[in-house]
């Protein structure tokens, strides 16, 4: 879908969907359980993999994002562990991803201010079992969401549900538009945009992540939920005559600062790609009041590393003909109670660690999981909230772990921390037993069968 044609989209009620005359054959047959049409807020990663089952389990999804279209740039994600990947196999896209793969992380040396190495981090820390850039996994999951059951499908992909209220639906995908107000009703939930005409659904999903919404919306303001801890993370591409600074992957710290610099080999065919700047640095305050402000960032940016060593002035430099300037603190999302009534967050809404948290794996494992307890429920936002939130709960919360020492880890706050950090890089048995814990915590999920579990469901209900 283009941007221009977007802003022409008819923006339906779901009550006028409803009461459409039914196709012949769909006559007889008793009406489907409540809690059939789905707004879902975001389409980075949690949105299209949820509007993706629930459009398989016979739901109405329908997926609304502020950006124009689907966004460009970002980091490599990872998945890890068994469960990760068999979700990814159970939607038919690991194929899909492992062709989009970039290979793995990238081994990065730290160097001190002469460029002389001092430590390695071996690319199992960043990489996991499969990496791809976000872009490409949010491009996957829409193009993938949008398919029709059966029609491009791969080998390990189960079969979905064929009878009512399994019958496929094609999402819908709104772009440039958002959220501005949501109201509870006894059968549904009113929601009005930014841009578009009112509508009414049955549930609303907040899958807009860390700073969501949905969330500030229905369940209070970010302040109540997201805590800040201590750090800020920066990233942006290289101009093309950025020379020779990203000829090796390379991280220059001090305390509480890291710049690193590097290419990512997917990206190399990309016109123009010279290679990126990623900035971690430690700050107690709120530096902006708007993320969105590309100045603000920039200047933030600028004032953190002022003074630094190395080559870090020519790579802060290069911010002046920075287009897009990835920014933000690194945080964590504790929310009490996933749902309210008929509205739940989804991904980072709900659980978010910005570094370091298994976050795009939490956000798919999650739609899955979701979607298969509405679809078990037959539609009961109420048993399939409290269930999906009982059974993913422990699981993200072991996860988020990893985040809040993402910043301690990667920008020690002192000289003393940051020699240790590079001791226990160099040492093998240190490096295994922290790569250990990795996969403990990957592997501490065991997920039922959904789609199995709901076909089965389906045929004995109809």
């Amino acid at each position: 879908m283009t941007h221009d044609m977007t802003h022409e989209m008819t923006y339906e009620t779901a009550t006028g969907r409803e009461g459409a005359a039914r196709p012949e054959r769909d006559r007889g047959r008793r009406p489907g359980p409540p809690g059939r049409s789905v707004l879902i807020s975001g389409a980075s990663v949690a949105g299209p993999a949820l509007a993706y089952w629930l459009g398989r389990y016979g739901f109405r999804p329908t997926v609304i994002e502020l950006a124009p279209a689907l966004r460009g740039g970002g980091f490599a994600v990872d998945f890890r562990g068994a469960a990760q990947l068999a979700v990814l196999e159970r939607m038919g896209v690991l194929d899909d991803i492992r062709a989009h793969s970039t290979g793995g992380g990238d081994p990065l040396t730290f160097i001190d201010g002469q460029g002389r190495p001092l430590a390695a981090m071996p690319p199992e820390f960043s990489g996991g079992e499969v990496e791809i850039l976000r872009s490409e996994l949010s491009r996957i999951l829409h193009r993938h969401s949008l398919t029709p059951p059966g029609s491009r499908r791969s080998p390990g992909a189960h079969p979905t549900p064929g009878s009512p209220p399994g019958d496929p639906a094609t999402p819908e995908y709104l772009f440039g538009d958002s959220v501005s107000s949501l109201t509870e009703t006894a059968d549904g939930v009113r929601v009005t945009f930014e841009r578009g005409a009112p509508r009414t659904f049955d549930l609303v999903i907040g899958a807009d992540g860390l700073h969501s919404t949905v969330r500030r919306l229905a369940f209070g303001p970010e302040k109540d939920f997201v805590r800040h801890l201590g750090y800020y993370v920066a990233a942006w591409d290289l101009p093309e005559d950025a020379g020779d600074l990203a000829a090796r992957p390379v991280g220059y710290g001090e305390p509480g600062r890291l710049a690193t610099v590097g290419r990512t080999p997917r990206r190399s065919g990309e016109r123009g790609y010279a290679g990126e700047v990623f900035c971690v640095f430690a700050s107690e305050e709120e530096l902006i009041s708007d993320r969105r402000d590309p100045r603000a960032r920039k200047q933030a940016i600028a004032r953190a590393y002022e003074g630094a060593g190395w080559r870090t002035p020519e790579l802060i430099a290069t911010l002046g003909q920075a287009g897009d300037v990835y920014f933000d603190s690194i945080s964590r999302a504790d929310v009490p109670r996933w749902s309210t009534g008929r509205i739940a967050l989804l991904g980072d809404a709900a659980h978010g660690a910005t570094v370091g948290g298994m976050g795009t794996g939490s956000a798919v494992i999650g739609a899955y999981v979701l979607a298969g307890e509405l679809a078990l429920a037959a539609g009961d936002h109420h048993t399939a909230f409290a269930r999906y939130e009982r059974l993913l709960r422990p699981y993200v919360t072991r996860c988020q772990q990893g985040g809040r020492g993402a910043g301690e880890f990667l920008a020690p706050a002192t000289q003393e921390a940051l020699d240790a950090r590079n001791a226990a890089l160099n040492s093998p048995a240190a490096v295994a037993a922290m790569l250990q814990q990795g996969q403990d915590l990957s592997a501490a999920l065991t997920l039922d069968d959904y789609p199995a579990q709901v076909a089965a469901a389906v045929r004995a209900r109809w």
